[in-house]
């Protein structure tokens, strides 16, 4: 693959604000909070932001509210919205726009206060006229159905799903930023209650408040931080909207953005140290490590069960315990992306790894229909 300007951009700050419950902030403040703490982890004053990228809950003009709020006036504001999958692709935008020198220092933040503001799942996905007459339970029918795909296909089973659970559990027991800690076991999540067959509430991920930021910048000017990142490659696209119209049940496009942003790093899938997904669903994981190339098409639950991406394990997996463990504030992208930095920086504490090298970070956004895959590296690497 050519285009993608390989390492010559950088995430140089990254940082996390409120994960769990935060009473008394509003999203829009929660995204301005986490962008000042990415923003103090670069060493990079506000007034430098000339690229902002944001998705604001709710607010269709949010780059915009963001932009007044923390008083700058950007260059390019970008507020494209691909569900979960919008913050991956900010940073493709954000290294695009930066290598053609229109910005020198680009801003992703996002904040939500989901759980404290409305105590449920809040989600702008709606049923199209050929689904509402089915009254489908929006998002997780469709993963369910997409689940239900796989075990038929596959032979996966319940037990292999839980073992995604059990996986981030056992991570985030590790991370004191988690807002779900302490043992889980198997009959806990196979036990749960049903909420579609077959995801369990154990099967789904948390509803929480919670923000997060990167602030990226091209390698000349990243060379002056402490702890820079070059992003290697990057990819999105989408295949669907909605899960009706979803060409296979079990191949997602990771499968395409996978393998381009991993040609445009110049690197295989046995070349990565850990990976970071967007686990919204026991699913969702199985479904990404095949199609990313981790493992072939089909054994994506026999390869969870043998505790490939548990702590000790070969791949270790959403390191900072995921979206069913650590916290799902709405959309979870960009939380992928601060745990790869941090893993690559050596900063992630008693669950940090030994000397990692690369890590790949992805992104899902509506039902399966969005996909963005990200490379990251260490300065070593390049």
């Amino acid at each position: 693959m050519t285009g993608f300007p390989r390492a010559r951009t950088s995430v140089v700050g990254a940082a996390t604000f409120g994960l769990g419950e935060c009473p008394g902030y509003n999203a829009l403040e929660m995204t301005a909070q986490a962008g000042y703490r990415a923003l103090d982890d670069a060493g990079i004053g506000l007034e430098e932001v000339d690229g902002l990228f944001v998705a604001l809950p709710d607010d269709y003009l949010g780059g915009l509210a963001v932009a007044e709020y923390l008083g700058i006036q950007p260059k390019i504001t970008d507020n494209n919205r691909t569900g979960g999958s919008s913050f991956l692709c900010h940073a493709i935008h954000a290294a695009l726009a930066l290598d053609a020198g229109l910005i020198d220092v680009a801003l992703i933040t996002y904040g939500s206060n989901q759980r404290t503001a409305s105590g449920g799942l809040v989600s702008a996905l709606k049923s199209s006229v050929y689904e509402t007459p089915h009254s489908p339970m929006i998002p997780v029918g469709g993963y369910a159905l997409a689940a239900s795909r796989h075990m038929h296909d596959y032979g996966t089973t319940r037990e292999d799903l839980a073992q995604v659970a059990l996986s981030a559990r056992a991570w985030a027991n590790f991370n004191p930023e988690a807002f779900r800690q302490g043992d889980m076991t198997l009959d806990d999540v196979l036990g749960a209650r049903m909420i579609s067959s077959p995801l369990t509430a154990r099967d789904c991920c948390l509803v929480t408040d919670g923000a997060a930021a990167v602030v990226m910048t091209r390698a000349d000017r990243a060379r002056d931080t402490r702890a820079p990142i070059p992003l290697l490659g990057g990819a999105q696209t989408v295949t669907h909207k909605e899960i009706a119209s979803m060409p296979d049940l079990t191949v997602t496009g990771a499968a395409i953005t996978g393998p381009q942003a991993m040609a445009q790093a110049g690197i295989t899938p046995a070349d990565v140290d850990c990976v970071q997904l967007y686990d919204a669903f026991t699913i969702n994981t199985i479904l990404f490590l095949e199609d990313l190339g981790f493992c072939p098409k089909g054994e994506g639950g026999r390869f969870v069960s043998s505790g490939a991406i548990a702590p000790g394990g070969a791949l270790p997996t959403n390191t900072n315990g995921g979206g069913l463990s650590c916290c799902h504030p709405g959309m979870y992208g960009l939380f992928t992306m601060v745990e790869a930095v941090r893993q690559l920086r050596g900063e992630a504490g008693t669950r940090q790894l030994a000397s990692p090298e690369i890590a790949v970070s992805h992104g899902n956004g509506g039902v399966l229909s969005s996909q963005a895959t990200l490379v990251f590296g260490t300065p070593a690497t390049v």
